[in-house]
């Protein structure tokens, strides 16, 4: 029967893929938590720019964000990977970035667009009042920031940090292209092997599905665990 014979076909591939595949999602993971550290220090750098008094940085951080928002990923990665090398050679300098690399810095700097809106909203969103009942007390402009503003900012924007991250750790899958060695480009490696594309993206697609709902059960349980600790 066709369905059985594609049971056999998924079963055989899911054994022969799944120890290359969690070397790939290893390498996946690591791309996606050091290039999110990058996120949350790029958005919130980005944030306080756009916040500023100063022009100079206000414009800087609106460049910024408006290029990275209105480029693809791919063209980003690109120039990261193949563009910039190319300059500095140009210039007359030896560099080279390693896959893993471009990778982390592409993720990176892609998401701390985005994050820089999020955190710019959620720090917008808190009430007036009190950042003038601080100044009507004499309390710092950047006790006022780190103790009172930011807090709030971050609990009331923990469920878009959390979308940011499952979006970086999809967004990994693009850098397969520039041989990172993800859970992807191991996927087709072994397509190259077996020509079974179909089961093999079709496994990876689980992966993926595991790996992003156990991502959001995480993200929903921090945000009930600060919603419980504001109520009280």
């Amino acid at each position: 029967m066709w369905w059985y014979e594609q049971l056999q076909i998924f079963k055989t591939s899911f054994i022969e893929l799944y120890p290359t595949l969690i070397e790939g999602l290893k390498v996946t993971m690591i791309v996606t938590l050091i290039a999110f550290i990058g996120v949350i220090l790029l958005g919130f750098i980005s944030c306080l720019m756009q916040l500023s008094k100063f022009k100079i940085l206000n414009a800087l951080s609106k460049i910024y964000v408006y290029c990275i928002r209105g480029t693809p990923f791919l063209v980003q990665l690109f120039i990261v990977f193949f563009g910039i090398p190319q300059f500095f050679d140009a210039m007359g300098f030896d560099f080279r970035i390693s896959a893993f690399w471009a990778s982390v810095v592409t993720c990176a700097i892609n998401g701390g667009a985005y994050m820089t809106e999020v955190f710019r909203t959620s720090i917008q969103a808190v009430d007036v009042g009190q950042i003038e009942a601080a100044k009507s007390l004499g309390i710092s402009k950047f006790y006022t920031m780190s103790r009172i503003i930011i807090p709030q900012a971050i609990r009331t924007s923990i469920s878009s940090i959390g979308n940011q991250f499952i979006i970086t750790f999809k967004d990994t899958s693009v850098c397969s292209v520039v041989a990172l060695k993800d859970i992807v480009y191991m996927g087709k490696l072994y397509i190259g092997r077996t020509m079974q594309s179909f089961v093999t993206y079709m496994i990876i697609g689980v992966f993926y599905i595991v790996i992003i709902t156990l991502a959001s059960i995480l993200i929903h349980f921090i945000e009930r665990r600060l919603n419980y600790a504001n109520k009280n």
